[in-house]
């Protein structure tokens, strides 16, 4: 039997019911709020959380080269089969550690965390920071997702603050560029008040970074 990586817990059980109902949600429709943020050059997107590989697929279709991080063997199946596409690497990974891509030394313009943070742990998402801003570049771009609002039933979540997370951002080089709060893109959500922060950083070279 397979073991849940520490925050999956939920998503193998009921993966086949995630998958249909994700493929009704588009990326435009989802990062409406970040969209303006997106590089418009080809570049180097890291996708941690990846899913069923929507939004993977849209980075590849605007001319980015994706590495799309998902630990659920079943999304990693399924976002295959739906967006195969040479631009996009899918890799069997995932936080805090990220101990595939650590391997390779391989850095980014684009970090994305799209509902991932709030599956981590205080002292997960500490190390998850510094691993993160390890892979960005100086002056890439981490935008990420904060999900406030009641879990659903057997999942493993965190309701983590924006100021949390921003002050530990700071502490690894990271100035925060914007902070919004929004309704969620899912009408199930809706109805359980359910609302997330978006929050934008940069990797700054003027922000002290600790040593690695």
């Amino acid at each position: 039997m397979a073991v849940n990586v520490s925050g999956t817990e939920g998503y193998a059980e009921n993966a086949q019911a995630l998958i249909e109902h994700w493929q009704g949600i588009s990326c435009a429709e989802h990062h409406k709020p970040i969209l303006h943020l997106l590089p418009t050059d080809p570049s180097d997107v890291l996708d941690i959380g990846a899913g069923i590989g929507t939004d993977a697929a849209a980075f590849a279709t605007m001319g980015h080269r994706v590495v799309a991080v998902e630990p659920v063997d079943q999304f990693r199946a399924a976002a295959i089969k739906l967006h195969s596409s040479p631009r996009i690497e899918w890799v069997d990974d995932c936080l805090p550690d990220l101990a595939v891509l650590n391997s390779r030394k391989q850095t980014f313009d684009l970090v994305m965390l799209t509902a991932v943070w709030m599956h981590l742990d205080e002292e997960q998402r500490r190390r998850a920071m510094a691993m993160v801003g390890s892979v960005l570049r100086d002056g890439a771009l981490m935008i990420m997702s904060l999900r406030h609002g009641p879990p659903p039933s057997g999942r493993r979540m965190f309701d983590v603050s924006p100021e949390e997370t921003i002050a530990l951002a700071n502490g690894n080089g990271l100035r925060v560029t914007l902070n919004v709060r929004t309704e969620s893109a899912q009408a199930g959500n809706r109805r359980m008040r359910v609302t997330w922060s978006r929050l934008a950083f940069v990797k700054d070279r003027g922000l002290h970074a600790p040593a690695g």
